[in-house]
């Protein structure tokens, strides 16, 4: 009898003969060597070693070991598996392609030597072609990249020498912290030859490029996967497909990149579905597959990772690394990528999702579907909710979730992990950082408390070490526990190092300050002191940023306009306060007279005012708001200056405004004048559409849209108008029509979109002047992804699986969609989009 090894077992046998953890079967599925089971890596893109993140840290004198120590610890805390990052070969590269052993790689290998000790796994991207100035000017390094460029690397002949010279002693390299090359090191289990390549020139010299760069890193004695980038340069995809890359890579920024705002809106449309358009090329089919950078950018909603995941793995991904997980160093200004912004410390809700998302990840099938929005939101052990501005998983053993949550323990006498932000049937918090349980073998609980992370300006904004997004601060906060095991009362012990503080309990309520505890229900020390926790963390492991100095800051954005006559409310977060200090509106309508009204604390930073209604009488709104710190004097914002701001000489005259709506008065949705830094601007021809803001034929500032045709897509503009209809509640019922204060002879489309994504549209014809569109005009329809998904060829439109009854009430966005022939260049002017009586 003649015996036939399956193709499947002789793959999977000549990489365990190899060494390697992984091999890709016939399929073109990732599996472990191991066992055959399909493989899944989730985690993250960090960039310390290199480029802004290394200069960042040296000019704050930051130790780089003990940083990139830190953020490791807290990457092996969210239960990352995974770490990709374009190597910055320019910083350790010359222009013949000659390594530099320098402090980078040095830097790097120590980077990987670290993330080896916490079990995750790696792909090395050797070639990024990026200067490495970002957000700086780049500098002259004088190598291949600095010669040659990432479109000239691509074509030329003496590019390709340097390359493949570069990728041979990038591949021999020994690191010195592990004693291994890059080829023996089991951890690195494929490679990305090079980060977002933009070809150019023949099809056939693309495919020898790919061929070429996959030898050279071959004759190092590599025997894992090498995958090519296949989304950066679509028109190229057939070329990449022919060579003989193991897999293809692939990025998503679903909401686009550098707004210089947060987005805001139901968001879960953006993520339904990643389409993947290479499915009619042969050579695709039956390949691997990756994601080697995703994000939401400039988005803090923490539902979008676990979305994302979820998608991924429909579409058969089984790598996905968000790119970029902020150093620990710098996340207070989130200067690392103005548009990213992910760490556990200063961004807990998101971090906490991100952790989910690897759940997701791992354990939904590769091209399983979940269903379309709004089913996909629940599925298996996890919840979705843009409501509720929620990620959350709970299964038996494990309970996590990103913001408080109602949900109950599906078997709470089993529940060995858990971690949120916020409170939950199980833990009772009332502060703003991360928590994370894990129970021990002798039924203890190890808690983890981080510090309070409290956000007092938009991350997204113009960034600079000179100014804190995020302020940190380790209070004393209360929380409660109901577990298995501590019904009958605890104790409760610190474990890290330093921590001296111990906790008070009473009646199962305990204060507790960051760090790391034991709780258990007896005091028996806990003898074990090698027990490691999910399997890379020693129990008494703990990092945190020092507490921030009290600067007193206050965020607030005042509402454009309010509906007279009602009371509203006036809302802020307040750093920097202390038990006993006091927060007051001191509001004033342009008379002289000033009305005071008491701020209330209502959860950890936050302060809120109800200004009476008899004091919003049509007109103009001006308030400060006054911080009086026990026994000294107080301090006014805006301006954050101290003082009597009633002293004849206080010069700080900066105010809060708000302009008080008469009944029936238009509601502003969108102003040209207002909205510059909010308004989302779709423009489809990047290279040849622009726009600008210039004033109409009636002297009022109009945004200006300028297209030259190319395809049919014409572009238009979005903005968040929730606050502005809420602010008029009261009197929406008064509302009969849409106005659109435009000119340009365009045919265009208004869509209204609710917080269930959600769109109602009217046809109209922008003509010179005001266009008026009944409210009963609107028809259910689809909406324009804005901002536009990137790469390109993820779907733009979207259409609500389930429609409801359209609500004024619940509208969030508005878009107006022009829709013009695209066989003519066109010029639009938009001044505005009102609500009006009629």
């Amino acid at each position: 009898m003649l015996l036939f090894a399956l193709p499947g077992f002789t793959q999977r046998n000549a990489a365990a003969k190899s060494g390697n953890e992984i091999y890709i079967d016939s399929k073109g599925i990732m599996r472990y060597a191991a066992n055959g089971k399909e493989a899944a890596f989730f985690g993250v893109n960090y960039t310390l070693p290199f480029a802004y993140g290394y200069r960042s840290h040296k000019v704050q004198n930051i130790n780089l070991e003990q940083a990139i120590d830190r953020d490791v610890y807290h990457l092996a805390r969210l239960g990352v598996n995974a770490f990709r990052v374009h190597v910055w070969d320019t910083e350790i590269s010359d222009s013949l392609g000659n390594l530099k052993q320098n402090e980078h790689l040095r830097l790097f290998d120590y980077l990987l030597a670290k993330l080896e000790e916490r079990g995750i796994r790696i792909i090395v991207t050797p070639i990024a072609f990026w200067g490495n100035g970002y957000p700086e000017r780049d500098e002259h390094t004088g190598s291949f990249s600095d010669v040659y460029g990432k479109d000239g690397a691509l074509v030329q002949e003496k590019a390709y020498v340097a390359q493949e010279r570069y990728l041979q002693q990038f591949f021999s390299h020994v690191n010195p912290y592990t004693g291994k090359t890059y080829v023996k090191d089991a951890f690195i289990i494929a490679t990305e030859v090079n980060n977002e390549p933009h070809h150019s020139g023949p099809k056939a010299r693309a495919t020898e490029y790919v061929n070429r760069m996959a030898a050279a890193i071959k004759s190092a004695g590599w025997t894992k996967p090498v995958f090519y980038n296949i989304s950066e340069s679509p028109w190229y995809a057939d070329a990449v497909a022919k060579s003989v890359a193991d897999g293809f890579s692939f990025q998503w920024y679903p909401t686009g990149l550098v707004a210089g705002h947060q987005h805001k809106g139901n968001l879960l449309p953006q993520v339904d579905h990643y389409v993947i358009p290479f499915d009619t090329i042969p050579e695709f089919k039956n390949k691997a597959r990756m994601v080697y950078e995703f994000d939401a950018g400039d988005v803090m909603q923490p539902y979008m990772y676990p979305a994302m995941a979820r998608s991924f793995k429909k579409a058969g991904f089984q790598w996905a690394t968000q790119f970029a997980y902020d150093p620990l160093g710098n996340a207070f200004a989130n200067t690392e990528y103005q548009t990213h912004f992910l760490n556990l410390a200063y961004t807990p809700s998101k971090a906490i999702s991100l952790l989910i998302a690897g759940k997701v990840f791992r354990s939904v099938p590769v091209f399983k579907s979940c269903g379309k929005f709004p089913a996909d939101t629940l599925f298996g052990p996890f919840r979705l909710s843009y409501k509720q501005q929620l990620s959350e998983m709970n299964s038996d053993t494990e309970f996590y979730y990103s913001n408080s949550t109602d949900s109950k323990p599906v078997k709470p006498s089993a529940l060995a992990h858990i971690a949120g932000v916020g409170s939950s049937a199980v833990i009772q918090y009332n502060g703003t950082g991360a928590y994370f349980l894990d129970r021990l073998p002798d039924g203890s609980w190890r808690l983890e408390v981080m510090p309070d992370a409290i956000p007092v300006s938009d991350p997204f904004a113009k960034a600079s070490l000179s100014k804190h997004v995020t302020r940190i601060f380790s209070n004393e906060r209360q929380m409660t526990l109901n577990l298995p095991g501590l019904n009958k009362g605890f104790t409760i012990t610190p474990l890290n190092a330093g921590n001296q503080y111990t906790p008070k309990i009473a009646a199962g309520y305990f204060s507790i300050k960051p760090g790391t505890y034991r709780i258990a229900a007896s005091a028996n020390p806990y003898k074990k002191g090698n027990t490691l926790i999910n399997g890379n963390i020693r129990l008494a492991e703990f990092v945190a940023p020092p507490n921030d100095s009290l600067q007193l800051e206050v965020d607030h954005q005042a509402n454009y306009s309010v509906a007279a006559n009602t009371a509203f409310k006036i809302k802020a977060v307040v750093a920097g306060i202390s038990a006993g200090d006091s927060v007051r509106v001191l509001a004033n309508r342009l008379t002289g007279t000033y009305r005071i009204v008491p701020m209330q604390q209502t959860g950890a930073y936050t302060f809120e005012a109800m200004v009476p209604a008899d004091l919003l009488s049509p007109g103009l709104l001006q308030y400060r708001i006054a911080v009086t710190h026990k026994g000294k004097e107080q301090v006014v914002f805006p301006g954050g200056q101290s003082g009597d701001p009633f002293a004849w000489d206080y010069i700080n005259q900066q105010y809060y405004q708000t302009i008080i709506s008469a009944p029936g008065s238009p509601v502003k949705l969108y102003s040209a004048a207002r909205d510059k830094n909010n308004v989302i601007v779709y423009s489809p021809e990047w290279k040849t559409d622009s726009y600008e803001y210039v004033t109409n034929a009636d002297g009022n500032l109009a945004i200006s849209l300028n297209h030259k045709p190319s395809n049919n897509e014409l572009g238009g503009l979005e903005l968040f108008v929730k606050d502005e209809i809420l602010t008029h509640a009261a009197n929406l019922g008064q509302y009969s029509f849409i106005t659109v204060n435009a000119s340009g002879n365009t045919p265009a489309k208004l869509v209204l979109i609710d917080a269930d994504a959600n769109a109602w549209s009217a046809v109209i014809n922008i003509a010179d002047g005001t266009v008026k569109v009944p409210l009963s005009a609107f028809k259910p329809d689809s909406l324009v992804l804005l901002p536009r998904p990137y790469p390109g060829f993820q779907s733009l439109r979207f259409k609500s699986a389930a429609v409801s009854n359209f609500s004024l009430l619940s509208v969030e966005r508005v878009q107006l969609l022009l829709t013009g022939d695209n066989a003519k260049a066109f010029n639009t002017l938009i001044e505005g989009i009102s609500l009006e009586t009629k």
